[in-house]
């Protein structure tokens, strides 16, 4: 038995992974959540049949969205998690032992649910008590925030169904009036084999909001092309300038993030060097 995720399958671009389980499928009001066994890459979820998580490369992702803005701000207590329902995020950000409050705006309680149950790696970061999880719309929940938070992260799917508003400039104006003075935010992006158009629509906005504005990237087996990107907003901080050493080699339980690793996500291929125009 094979999953097999369409990426661009107009254009002979699929990804099939063979699976020994099937272990939950679910819909809940937003969408179907599967969970399946792989002998490839263990355990994996599924949204709409899109990968969102698998057990055996998920650190490459999680580490990279929560540590490279968390060894830039020299100060962040209270952060704020937007979509991040499997709960890896919130396990990164916890290795921080300066956090004070962590928020988790997930939409969708089906998510967290199950990945609880088929995911405690992962899901039991939620337990902590430094977090606080809300259901709700993320859009609207940022937008009735305002100088709360010192870093903002957006794990979310692609740009369609719930997620879709995760990428429009309203949504980048809410998130810079929630920050607080030197806040910075961090969403994913795409990655730049697939999704040129979409990161490029992007940027036009979001370096009219902030005034340091970057993409860099992450490498996931899994995930369309194994590259997926950030954008990395910040109101003050430089992703390379203000970089901590410090931070990064106190991190617990590390296996892809490291200083080398982070200055040189930010190092592009010549054909996308121009994202920004």
């Amino acid at each position: 038995m094979w999953i097999e995720e369409k990426l661009e399958i107009e254009k002979g671009k699929a990804l099939k992974i063979r699976v020994t389980n099937v272990l939950e499928k679910v819909s809940s009001k937003f969408q179907e959540i599967q969970v399946v066994d792989s002998d490839a890459f263990g355990r994996i979820l599924l949204i709409d049949g899109v990968i969102m998580v698998t057990e055996n490369d998920e650190f490459c992702y999680h580490e990279m969205i929560a540590h490279v803005p968390l060894c830039v701000h020299p100060t962040a207590k209270k952060v704020l998690v937007i979509g991040g329902g499997d709960g890896g995020t919130v396990r990164e950000v916890l290795k921080h032992s300066i956090i004070k409050e962590i928020d988790v705006c997930e939409i969708d309680s089906k998510v967290i649910e199950v990945c609880r149950k088929y995911f405690p790696g992962l899901a039991d970061s939620f337990d902590d008590p430094r977090v606080k999880i809300f259901c709700e719309d993320g859009n609207k929940f940022i937008k009735e925030r305002k100088n709360e938070y010192d870093v903002i992260i957006v794990d979310s799917s692609d740009p369609i169904g719930p997620a879709e508003v995760l990428f429009r400039r309203e949504f980048y104006e809410a998130m810079y009036q929630a920050l607080n003075v030197d806040g910075i935010v961090v969403s994913q992006a795409e990655s730049f084999f697939y999704h040129q158009t979409i990161i490029k629509k992007l940027f036009s906005f979001i370096k009219e909001i902030f005034p340091i504005a970057k993409y860099y990237y992450t490498l996931v087996p899994t995930y369309p092309s194994g590259v997926i990107g950030f954008t990395f907003c910040s109101k003050k901080y430089h992703p390379i300038n203000d970089f901590n050493n410090d931070k990064a080699l106190n991190l617990p339980n590390i296996k892809y993030f490291n200083k080398d690793i982070h200055c040189a996500s930010f190092i592009l291929p010549t054909f996308f060097k121009d994202y920004k125009k």
